[in-house]
């Protein structure tokens, strides 16, 4: 794994970010919960309502096209089709940075809104002793979306780090007549785990260090990293809580925690309550 996952970023980009019209929106909104972010290796992501919303390396700002197309004109403006050839796009991120967010919460999934809801008030700047430290974690630069874990949370007094995979109920990974997808899914996960708790551990340190430089914080370093992988399913009513397909749903040794409503999910309690 070494040269293959790192979370690591220089003072010389961390300087560079600081410096960007940009990062005076992005910073009030990461201190609030409304925008995530996270180190990678030599680039930082952003995301918002679980989306990926910005990347920035060395050579600036990038978002997708789907959420850059934005025109520069007032809010709720309403125009004719005659009129089209004289709208024109923004000219700069910063410019267009409410309407780039609104497009890219309306791309979001209802897993990814999900981790989104529990990032609103979980995140590392909220001032908690367990938060979320990191989303979407590939073990390997080639890893798909589907490769990767949801959530890292962390205890700051025990500094241990602690995986969680997050589906929505209705995903079809948690059912199966025989072994649920998303047992050998985890199972996978643990493997990788154990090849590489050290590096971990160490990247992470980094990461934590990098966090401190940019939002002038002072979260501890990790020294543990728990080898169980918990396991949340969220995005169910009542009546699904109570229905034989909730109830059959087994998952082994898998820490599990379950809530129906993601917008009341805690860092806190799901490190707690899976059981």
């Amino acid at each position: 794994m070494a040269r293959e996952f790192s979370r690591h970023v220089g003072s010389d980009l961390i300087d560079g970010l600081k410096k960007e019209p940009l990062w005076a929106k992005l910073e009030p909104d990461c201190r609030s919960g409304d925008v995530f972010l996270a180190i990678r290796e030599d680039y930082l992501s952003f995301y918002h309502k679980g989306g990926s919303l910005f990347t920035f390396d060395k050579n600036g700002f990038k978002t997708h096209v789907k959420y850059a197309a934005v025109a520069d004109v007032k809010k709720d403006t309403y125009i004719s089709e005659g009129q089209l050839e004289k709208i024109h796009l923004i000219k700069t991120f910063a410019d267009g940075y409410g309407q780039i967010k609104n497009n890219c919460a309306l791309y979001s999934d209802e897993e990814a809104e999900g981790v989104g809801n529990l990032l609103e008030k979980n995140s590392y700047l909220h001032d908690k002793n367990i938060f979320v430290l990191d989303l979407e974690v590939a073990f390997r630069k080639d890893d798909r979306k589907q490769d990767r874990i949801d959530i890292l949370l962390y205890d700051n007094e025990l500094r241990t780090l602690r995986f969680v995979e997050a589906k929505h109920f209705s995903n079809g990974d948690l059912r199966s007549k025989s072994t649920p997808k998303v047992v050998e899914q985890i199972g996978k996960y643990e493997e990788q785990l154990k090849l590489h708790e050290a590096e971990l551990v160490a990247e992470y340190g980094k990461y934590i260090d990098g966090l401190n430089q940019i939002f002038g914080i002072s979260l501890n370093t990790p020294k543990t990293l728990d080898m169980n992988i918990s396991l949340l399913i969220f995005g169910f009513d009542g009546a699904q809580k109570d229905s034989d397909r909730f109830k059959n749903m087994e998952y082994g040794s898998i820490p599990v925690y379950r809530l129906g409503n993601s917008k009341d999910l805690s860092a806190e309690t799901i490190w707690k309550m899976a059981r």
